[in-house]
């Protein structure tokens, strides 16, 4: 399933050293390398002089040092978050208080679903909780910069609150984990929903962004063209997993041993987890059908009239 999408991997970013991918982008990566994070999170900086830096990471003191240190003798005006998970909004704090720079971003964390998986999610990315923006954008606002002007383009689904945030003299996209050369992105409820998800990569389709700086990894060239390849992946997970259901009712670990195969052990919980998502959708949907609501350990099998869809 993932030789689908022309996944790219090579990054030659060195932890915590400024670089400069194109003019007027620079970037800081975090030495924070994961499953869910590749070779660590990226903090970008818009412009120069005056500048505004898009997810100042996480609260590590050598990446947010590192991130103060590239911006020194310039004027920080603008934070931008474009999600609420530990690697990304924590180190707003510190940034805001060394520099008094505004911040914007969607609103607080919150779920996007009602929790169906037990206490707690068990992805690596978890919730930055504390968090409030000073300015909470809506779809489409645009806030002005020293020669910058930035377009919010709402992007749910990874996230409740995610926001992609498109510099629009550029045509440049600050793509967040919504999209990302290295690999998939993960939709988990609660956090998540594959309604919002799908919704929001349609949406992107149709922007003309050329070039996306997403959350980690390399930048995405021809993006429209990349975000089509995750709208066909996505349709193909789903077609597989109906394709099982077909087969006769079963529950989510059959389905991933089923559908993910080689999976990487550390991510079968959040592939349980994509998995919990497309079924909210499905039965949403009127295609699958479960005994109350979509949870974790539910059993599931195809709707009446939906098994030709398996075949």
């Amino acid at each position: 399933m993932s030789d689908d999408i022309p996944f790219d991997k090579n990054l030659d970013v060195v932890p915590d050293k400024v670089d400069e991918p194109v003019p007027g982008v620079r970037r800081v990566m975090a030495d924070n390398p994961g499953p869910f994070t590749f070779k660590g999170t990226m903090s970008y900086i818009i412009g120069r002089g005056k500048v505004a830096i898009v997810d100042p990471g996480p609260n590590d003191p050598r990446h947010l040092s590192a991130l103060l240190d590239a911006v020194r003798g310039e004027t920080v005006t603008h934070i931008f978050v474009t999600h609420t998970h530990h690697d990304h909004s924590p180190g707003v704090p510190r940034i805001k208080a060394a520099t008094g720079a505004t911040v914007y971003a969607e609103g607080p964390h919150r779920a996007a679903r009602p929790l169906h998986i037990g206490e707690h999610n068990p992805l690596d990315a978890s919730a930055d909780r504390d968090f409030k923006p000073d300015i909470a954008l809506a779809d489409g606002a645009v806030v002005e910069g020293d020669g910058w002007s930035i377009e919010a383009v709402a992007t749910p689904g990874h996230t409740a609150n995610h926001m992609a945030f498109a510099w629009r003299e550029k045509n440049i996209l600050f793509a967040g984990d919504h999209v990302m050369a290295w690999a998939t992105s993960i939709v988990a409820p609660p956090d998540g929903a594959m309604s919002d998800y799908m919704a929001s990569l349609n949406k992107l389709a149709r922007r003309t962004e050329s070039l996306y700086f997403p959350g980690h990894g390399p930048a995405i060239k021809d993006a429209p063209r990349f975000v089509n390849y995750y709208i066909l992946h996505r349709k193909a997970r789903e077609e597989s997993i109906l394709h099982r259901l077909g087969k006769g009712a079963t529950d989510i670990p059959s389905i991933v041993r089923a559908i993910y195969i080689g999976i990487d052990p550390r991510l079968v919980g959040a592939a349980g987890l994509s998995v919990l998502a497309h079924m909210e959708d499905l039965v949403a949907r009127g295609l699958v059908e479960t005994d109350g609501a979509p949870s974790i350990d539910g059993v599931y099998r195809l709707a009446e009239g939906a098994g030709r869809l398996a075949g």
